[in-house]
């Protein structure tokens, strides 16, 4: 507060009274208490503090009923070479038995999707300065997203694959799943279906969790809102003016 007083003070002696009012006096207080450019810690504490905001809101997004379900971007549908056998049982009247399949792979997501917490917070975690730098300032917007996609992605798979098999048998999929399949290869002249469901499901799991991650991810690169903390507003508004 001295610095800016004395500043200020020292502008008027300069200017004289008849032209101080002339002279940007805010301007001249801002050039003083200009925050200096984050230091690598900063940017480093700030890029981790972002990413783990952006995983814990997205898993628990995920992770409550009708995580998936509702969400139509990321809504697990059936496996494409199902889908011929889907179109053909509803044909059938058999919308239940097609709608209960559909619920329960989302359930079985839903239920894989917390999980994913503690996977996410030991990959930043391990976070090194170059990977954060190069994260804040990257053209890309989900730069961030990106990085998880490499670091976690095969953990993430080894992880989830028990517990959507866990999952499916738990919320009735892989019941809905022998009934769908075998019901659609009774029909004369089809060819006979069987994917790896569990494999499906996961994949389709992970996809939507890194969309949904992405997407809190561009909240916080596009909108000041959502840099929730005095360490956020200064990093993300030191990456605002290097791009």
């Amino acid at each position: 507060m001295k610095k800016v007083f004395s500043i200020s003070l020292l502008a008027i002696l300069l200017c004289g009274n008849d032209s101080f009012a002339q002279i940007n006096v805010s301007k001249i207080i801002k050039q003083a208490t200009a925050v200096a450019n984050p230091s690598s810690d900063e940017i480093a504490s700030a890029i981790k503090e972002a990413l783990s905001n952006g995983v814990s809101s997205s898993t628990s997004k995920l992770s409550a009923a009708d995580g998936f379900l509702k969400n139509l971007a990321i809504k697990i549908l059936l496996p494409p070479e199902a889908q011929k056998a889907e179109k053909a049982l509803r044909g059938l009247g058999l919308n239940q038995l097609c709608d209960n399949t559909i619920t329960s792979l989302n359930r079985a997501a839903e239920a894989a999707a917390k999980e994913a917490l503690p996977i996410f917070v030991s990959s930043i975690k391990q976070m090194q300065f170059a990977d954060a730098k190069n994260i804040l300032l990257s053209k890309e917007k989900d730069a961030g997203t990106k990085y998880f996609k490499g670091a976690t992605t095969e953990q993430l798979t080894a992880a989830f694959k028990p517990i959507i098999q866990s999952s499916l048998n738990k919320v009735g999929s892989t019941k809905y799943w022998a009934e769908f399949t075998s019901r659609y290869n009774k029909i004369p002249l089809t060819s006979k279906i069987n994917p790896d469901l569990n494999a499906y499901v996961t994949q389709k799991a992970l996809d939507g969790l890194f969309l949904e991650i992405a997407g809190e991810e561009l909240k916080i690169r596009n909108n000041s809102v959502f840099r929730q903390s005095a360490l956020l507003q200064k990093v993300f508004g030191y990456a605002d003016k290097m791009k």
